[in-house]
């Protein structure tokens, strides 16, 4: 049967780079049609107007150059759209701001990391290796992904399993029960469109942090072993966690926030 995912887009590319690299919606559509060329994707312009039906079978939550605290009524909305999704039954992706949306919604809490900015490529270790992932003795032990982000998960959501993780950044990626699946760093990004994005903010790294984001590019990407992984994640139906794992439901995710 053919995947129908719907790309919650929460930013966009900078004006200046788009033309090289194109927006996030393409850049995560070359990831998955490149592992599955029958997928379909729609994506939603979520900053505008959110999807009014459950018409997907997953949703991938984007990047965002905001952060999650910051207290604009769309970012309030779009956690409470995510809390109906999971009542649905609907498999949720989350990537940097995504990962970091469902965190500070649903229990946990996202701040500024003491440690500043990450960008370049950032390698964590795999702390478990879950099914999704294939066979176990051919995971690797760590991911290197491109990263750029300033706040990090500072407190789990009840119930959230971590799978991924570094003394940089502790929390690199989690599963929240059988249907959220987060990472922060992004699969969609090239190590080209990382030296471009740098240059643009140089100034505000610092030149300590460029020079070591710079260098980290020499490293090879897992983007496409990830990809596998979420698609695998997403047609994994088994049901094996009980609905009081999945996270907090819409209405008690209204009473939280």
């Amino acid at each position: 049967m053919t995947l129908h995912l719907g790309i919650l887009q929460t930013d966009s590319v900078l004006d200046g780079l788009q033309a090289r690299f194109g927006d996030y919606p393409e850049m995560f559509g070359g990831l998955f049609t490149a592992e599955d060329p029958s997928i379909r994707i729609t994506t939603y312009d979520v900053q505008r107007m959110l999807p009014t039906t459950l018409d997907c079978d997953a949703y991938l939550i984007t990047g965002c150059k905001l952060s999650v605290y910051d207290d604009l009524p769309w970012i309030r909305e779009l956690a409470e759209f995510v809390a109906q999704a999971i009542d649905g039954k609907k498999k949720i992706l989350g990537i940097c701001f995504g990962h970091q949306l469902i965190a500070h919604f649903f229990g946990g809490l996202v701040a500024p990391a003491p440690v500043g900015w990450a960008v370049g490529v950032q390698t964590s270790t795999l702390v478990q290796k879950l099914p999704w992932m294939g066979d176990g003795d051919q995971v690797p032990d760590q991911l290197h992904l491109v990263s750029s982000h300033k706040d990090q998960v500072q407190r789990l959501p009840e119930g959230a399993q971590v799978f991924a993780s570094s003394d940089f950044c502790p929390v690199s990626g989690f599963t929240l029960g059988d249907h959220v699946l987060t990472i922060q760093g992004h699969p969609e990004l090239n190590t080209q469109y990382s030296e471009a994005l740098m240059g643009v903010r140089r100034e505000l790294l610092g030149e300590d942090v460029y020079q070591a984001g710079i260098e980290s590019l020499t490293t090879p990407t897992d983007a496409q072993l990830f990809t596998r992984w979420m698609l695998a994640f997403v047609r994994d139906n088994d049901g094996k966690q009980q609905a009081v794992d999945q996270g907090p439901s819409s209405e008690e995710r209204r009473q939280h926030g």
